[in-house]
């Protein structure tokens, strides 16, 4: 039988962290709040040292490792915020840290681990083999292992999220939050389950990375074969035996959001919220706005991490806009003569919509012999706009073709 943390371990890992993490804010959301009908407020764990919950886990896990330990250094692999949690707390305990990271993480992740005092290797194409990588590391050198969710000790330090949540929200009746390995949603229903049992947990995965459905459904962990998603702070294939107990027991749901429904919720965090948040850390919203919860309110949403590459936040906005509507590729055929494409410009400005940019080709196989083809890029004010815009376009004889952006 694999013994769950308790209550009292988290307490502890309270008193560990106190004067190193800071109690983060809870702030309402009235958009959220508007959507679901009742109070929703965003725990803003992105504004945590190093930028996620990270450091919590981290710092109660090597705080507590004895002097010869620490000694030989810590080892770790993250796609990111578990990097920088075990760089920043290495260094604030006096211990040297290795942290190995996917060879495609952002690289504001890379220099950020960096620049709290760790080594990085770039190590295979996803966490699951820069954890096998790090493992190797620390049977080779003696450094001791930190893994980033299935540890007693660290799913004690995520758990002090839940107690802050309970003293800011006491009236709380659903937390959600999202769930790469495992390690937060235990650490919270651990203090939920021990002081609020009332309260409900609902955990999510980004689809395209979802191990626990399935897992949860055979009763042990399952590995997927494969998994992509945008979501890479949560973008684990297999859960922690230790982590999948605690769910398995403790976490009412588990829920899944699709790569849209993140490109929403990071769109209404940064447009309505003014938050700047990586994907990860949004599908709790992103389960919230898409429908695929039943919430009790008050709803807490936990907002676990803001370290966002600025390179992927330009894709995420433009998608993010286009699953809201407001962003429209289409392609429309015509006729090839003078002043055409400067009339379809016209209906589009008559329609009040912004053309971002065009491409005007002639020379295609598929056109016709006096075809010409235009390519535009169009914001909008949403989807009913968007569709008016086209069915305007085709009642003017010309052939429009949407496409996904």
């Amino acid at each position: 039988m694999t013994e769950l943390v308790e209550l009292a371990d988290v307490q502890a890992a309270r008193e560990l962290l106190a004067g190193v993490t800071r109690a983060t804010p809870l702030e309402p959301s009235r958009p959220l709040s508007a959507a679901l009908g009742g109070t929703t407020l965003l725990k803003c764990e992105h504004l945590q040292r190093a930028g996620s919950y990270k450091v919590r886990g981290a710092y109660v896990r090597i705080a507590r490792l004895d002097p010869a330990e620490r000694d030989r250094g810590v080892v770790a692999a993250s796609a990111g915020n578990h990097a920088q949690g075990v760089a920043l707390a290495a260094g604030l305990l006096g211990t040297t840290a290795t942290v190995f990271m996917p060879v495609n993480a952002p690289l504001p992740k890379v220099a950020a681990t960096k620049g709290y005092g760790a080594q990085v290797q770039l190590v295979g194409a996803t966490v699951d083999e820069s954890l096998v990588a790090a493992q190797t590391f620390a049977e080779r050198t003696g450094a001791v292992f930190i893994h980033p969710f299935d540890h007693p000790d660290v799913i004690a330090g995520q758990g002090t999220v839940a107690l802050e949540i309970l003293e800011q929200c006491p009236e709380v009746r659903t937390i959600v939050t999202g769930v790469g390995g495992g390690g937060l949603v235990s650490g919270i229903a651990v203090v939920a389950r021990a002081l609020r049992p009332d309260v409900r947990v609902i955990g999510v995965q980004a689809a395209g990375a979802a191990a626990y459905p399935p897992s949860l459904a055979a009763g042990e962990p399952v590995r997927l074969p494969a998994f992509a998603t945008i979501a890479d702070g949560i973008a684990v294939g297999r859960p922690g035996e230790l982590t999948f107990t605690h769910v398995r027991k403790l976490v009412d749901q588990v829920v899944t959001v699709t790569e849209e429904d993140i490109s929403r919720a990071l769109l209404m965090l940064l447009e309505r919220n003014k938050q700047v948040v990586e994907p990860a850390g949004a599908v709790g919203v992103a389960a919230l706005l898409a429908g695929v919860v039943e919430v009790d309110s008050p709803t807490v949403a936990v907002v676990s991490g803001g370290n966002i590459d600025p390179l992927l936040m330009l894709r995420v906005i433009e998608h993010g806009l286009a699953a809201a509507g407001r962003y429209l590729r289409v392609t429309v055929r015509c006729v090839d003569r003078p002043g055409q494409l400067a009339s379809l410009l016209s209906e589009i400005a008559e329609h009040r919509a912004n053309v971002v940019d065009v491409v005007h080709q002639r020379a295609h196989p598929h056109l016709r012999l006096g075809e010409v083809e235009v390519e535009l890029s169009v914001e909008t004010r949403g989807a009913e706009h968007s569709d008016t815009l086209i069915s305007a376009l085709r009642a003017s004889g010309y052939q429009v073709f949407a496409s996904e952006v």
